[in-house]
């Protein structure tokens, strides 16, 4: 199997992103999934060590330690004693047992995702234009920044995107909603990181997203809901496209 290297390291550094102060166990091992099964890292590659893991995060040890188990729980990761912790198999074999099925179901299961997941966003936009303090803000803004500056590279367009979503989602304060959002995500993760071919794609998104935080911004949780509803419009439309290619 691929053993850790440089460049395995190197990867995982520009895929991760520190995570906020006070970041609970789940938070880290959703952020570590996003990206395990993203298709960017090979399956057998062994992880860096704990600790570079927690600096790059630049959360404690003991979060890292925690979500790698329950990672390791749910087929994820390999940990071995004395070695290390590897990645098991290919991108859509990561998926718990229970997502997987999801993805082999077809188009009706696919459309009825879209559905729940465009329900969901909606709701968290909502919730997070009553929620949102100014620390949320300046998070949202920092995304933002990413995705304007990303637009000509669409792997870390996507990246800053789902960061935003991630980041909203938090703001929204509904561990519940977050929760089943995450599953919908991963579900259409496989279609969502061929959604956005090219950079007048890319630049829709920003107008749509930049819509939702203004919204946000204003405490506005009815714009809010109604920029997100335009947002998944397109985005379905998109996403539609890739599953069906």
């Amino acid at each position: 199997m691929p053993a850790y290297s440089d460049n395995s390291a190197d990867t995982i550094a520009a895929a991760l992103s520190a995570l906020p102060s006070g970041t609970p166990v789940s938070e880290v091992a959703r952020r570590l999934l996003d990206l395990f099964t993203s298709g960017e890292i090979s399956p057998g590659t062994r992880l860096p060590p704990e600790r570079q893991l927690a600096a790059t995060l630049e959360v404690g040890r003991s979060a890292v330690r925690e979500a790698l188990a329950a990672l390791e729980i749910l087929g994820i990761v390999d940990v071995r004693p004395g070695s290390g912790t590897y990645l098991r198999g290919e991108a859509s074999e990561l998926l718990p047992q229970t997502l997987r099925w999801g993805l082999l179901i077809g188009e009706r299961n696919t459309r009825q995702l879209l559905e729940l997941r465009e329900g969901l966003e909606i709701y968290v936009a909502r919730l997070a234009a009553q929620r949102a303090d100014d620390e949320a803000l300046a998070r949202l803004d920092a995304d933002m920044v990413r995705m304007r500056e990303a637009r000509d590279d669409l792997a870390a367009f996507a990246r800053a995107d789902l960061d935003f979503h991630h980041q909203l989602a938090q703001t929204a304060d509904n561990d519940t909603v977050t929760d089943l959002l995450h599953v919908v995500r991963s579900l259409l993760q496989v279609y969502a990181d061929r959604a956005v071919r090219d950079t007048s794609h890319a630049e829709v998104a920003i107008r749509e997203h930049e819509a939702v935080l203004t919204a946000v911004r204003r405490r506005d949780a009815d714009a809010a809901a109604s920029a997100m509803a335009a947002h998944m419009a397109t985005a379905a439309v998109r996403l539609s496209e890739a599953s069906r290619e």
